[in-house]
């Protein structure tokens, strides 16, 4: 059995969550688009394995990466008995990416505009997906995708990248202002004919009170 890893990249983009795709120059499957990955070397780590085929496939480095899953499916890889440990990631829009050796074409995609996808790769995203989803609730990361410095009506449009829904303006508001995990700053962003919109800031210490004390943060 050969072991291979599969990095599932995010990223928010005029408004819409959207995912790093490869489009493959070898076979199995080449010309199909697919998630960034390759086979584990045998002197490598599964995390060490996963950044240097994000290198290689895309030029993106130096990102946080989660382990996500593993796949293991016996007629997953038309090669013979090949599993895939996934791994999943958020970066900034404006990360430069390019094609390396193994991919003829790198590209962000709309997630609700993907195309076919090859192996099970499709299965591995929505699982990926659905692990940001949840981690709304609980974790910091639809603050991972937002400048240090943000307005309300950005913060929310985040999360409903992330979600796929729109959120009720007032209802969203008030949820934040209970949490208390935002502090406003004497600063407003100012912009064509719409009033200046004040800027926050999260404020990581009172999350993690939050955190500890099991609160979740639904919406």
């Amino acid at each position: 059995m050969r072991v291979t890893v599969d990095i599932v990249i995010f990223t928010i983009r005029e408004e819409a969550l959207h995912v790093l795709l490869v489009r493959r120059g070898t076979d199995p499957f080449r010309g199909s688009w697919a998630i960034p990955g390759g086979f584990l070397h045998e002197e490598e780590s599964l995390e060490a394995a996963a950044r240097r085929e994000l290198v290689e496939e895309t030029g993106v480095k130096d990102v946080y990466l989660e382990q996500l899953y593993t796949f293991g499916t016996p007629n997953r890889d038309p090669r013979g008995r090949v599993t895939t440990v996934a791994y999943f990631a958020l970066i900034s829009p404006e990360r430069t990416i390019a094609a390396g050796t193994d991919a003829e074409e790198v590209g962000w995609f709309p997630i609700g505009d993907l195309p076919a996808l090859a192996f099970d790769h499709r299965e591995i995203l929505d699982t990926a997906l659905l692990r940001l989803r949840n981690k709304l609730e609980y974790t910091t990361v639809g603050f991972q995708l937002l400048s240090k410095k943000f307005t309300l009506t950005e913060l929310q449009r985040v999360y409903e990248a992330i979600l796929g829904r729109k959120l009720d303006k007032r209802n969203f508001r008030r949820k934040m202002a209970l949490l208390r995990i935002l502090r406003p700053l004497q600063e407003w962003r100012r912009g064509g004919v719409r009033r200046p919109a004040q800027l926050f800031e999260f404020a990581a210490k009172k999350f993690e009170k939050l955190k500890d004390k099991g609160i979740l943060f639904p919406f």
